[in-house]
């Protein structure tokens, strides 16, 4: 369909056309008149950097922000720290001799450390068995004696109730009666390994 318009002609097509482009044209023009202004880059002030850097930390991995369960195992570092520190104990003097723990043979049990709801708590339970080598003074004559003592499983919070048994190496020179006081002498070793296991469990809290 063809019109006349003073003096010209015009297709409907054509006038659709402008219709289109007048209408696009204006919506574009309302929407930028409308919008918000852009973001004006801001530098922060040093208030800001210390208000960020104030904001809690939360316990355990990066990926749990939210400080829900996570356990850490913390074997390794458990194990040699107890072997480190009973091979310190030293030497015990007793009336008829004095011994010393030279290694602790078995180590078996496990430490860790757990976080849940953004708290920490710490855990072990361990079994050992300390090597120990001495000399007494028996019938006035010095004996090299040898021997174990080995301490049932314990955990967290139990190193009032340490328990130790002894065991002395098969001696034939040795009466009954001398391996009970050399076992009853061993036995003074029961108060500075449970302080040097008190010092494990400390060490463990502040981890």
């Amino acid at each position: 369909m063809e019109m006349e318009n003073g003096g010209g002609v015009v297709s409907a097509a054509s006038e659709k056309q402008e219709q289109q482009g007048a209408s696009y044209t204006y919506w574009v023009r309302e929407a930028t008149a409308d919008a918000a202004p852009l973001p004006v880059p801001k530098k922060l002030s040093p208030d800001d950097i210390l208000s960020n850097k104030s904001q809690p930390t939360t316990l355990g991995s990066v990926w749990n922000r939210a400080g829900t369960w996570e356990e850490k195992s913390l074997n390794k570092w458990a194990s040699d720290r107890i072997k480190e520190l009973l091979t310190s104990v030293g030497s015990v003097e007793f009336s008829g001799g004095k011994a010393e723990i030279t290694e602790v043979s078995n180590c078996v049990g496990d430490a860790f450390l757990v976080t849940v709801r953004n708290k920490k708590r710490v855990g072990y339970n361990y079994e050992l068995t300390l090597k120990v080598r001495g000399e007494w003074n028996i019938r006035e004559e010095k004996k090299m004696v040898q021997g174990h003592m080995d301490i049932p499983e314990f955990s967290f919070g139990e190193l009032d109730d340490l328990q130790m048994q002894v065991r002395i190496s098969e001696e034939k020179d040795l009466s009954k009666e001398d391996k009970l006081q050399i076992s009853q002498d061993l036995k003074m070793f029961l108060q500075p390994v449970r302080e040097k296991l008190l010092l494990f469990e400390q060490e463990l809290k502040d981890r």
